[in-house]
């Protein structure tokens, strides 16, 4: 199972979740998240960082054109489009992207085809710690889906058997708003890593 922890707002931070074996680094654009950080900052961090580590970053109600432009400048890898847009808007993209799409009711888990980041409905953008229904998942093909929301290292054994693509955390993990907890991120790629080998997958 891929890792993805996001969040990421400070260089110490990324380089511990690198070396704990995440496959994922994300970090937040959004201005009005506790976890904002900006386009030029996460350069910096990126810049530093170890080869084979994927660079997300997240993005809220930006243009296409807006999205190109500051993926680009921060040197990310992924586009993250984390609000409610249209397929024709993904495609208009000129960048690579993951859509994600926030789950009101069990049909929406289909609303997009191919890899999807799916996340608990909340009024705000990411990092709520909200839950989704796992039964929502029963009898769906999840080897594309990257599951969020309320994630840690305690209850990812609720995941065997699914076939998740990928899970992604980002508050459960923290000590404090924009901070990791190295303990709490440690256990949760360990265990998500576990779930992967368990599932027969190397």
């Amino acid at each position: 199972m891929r890792v993805k922890v996001c969040g990421i707002t400070n260089y110490d931070d990324a380089m511990y979740v690198a070396e704990a074996g995440a496959d994922a680094l994300g970090f937040v654009f959004y201005p009005k998240s506790p976890r904002y950080i900006s386009y030029e900052d996460t350069a910096k961090i990126i810049e530093k960082l170890p080869p084979f580590i994927t660079k997300v970053g997240l993005f809220v109600e930006e243009s296409a054109k807006s999205i190109e432009q500051n993926s680009k400048q921060s040197k990310i890898d992924i586009a993250q489009i984390h609000f409610d847009v249209t397929q024709e808007f993904i495609d208009s993209i000129n960048f690579k992207t993951l859509s994600v799409i926030r789950a009101k009711e069990p049909q929406d888990i289909n609303r997009f085809s191919g890899f999807r980041l799916i996340d608990a409905y909340c009024q705000s953008y990411g990092g709520s710690g909200k839950r989704l229904n796992l039964e929502w998942f029963n009898g769906i093909d999840c080897s594309n889906i990257i599951l969020a929301g309320g994630l840690s290292g305690d209850n990812l054994e609720q995941l065997k058997g699914y076939g998740f693509y990928g899970v992604d955390a980002s508050s459960s993990l923290e000590s404090y708003k924009g901070k990791k907890d190295y303990k709490k991120v440690k256990e949760f790629i360990e265990n998500a890593k576990a779930i992967w080998t368990t599932n027969g997958i190397v």
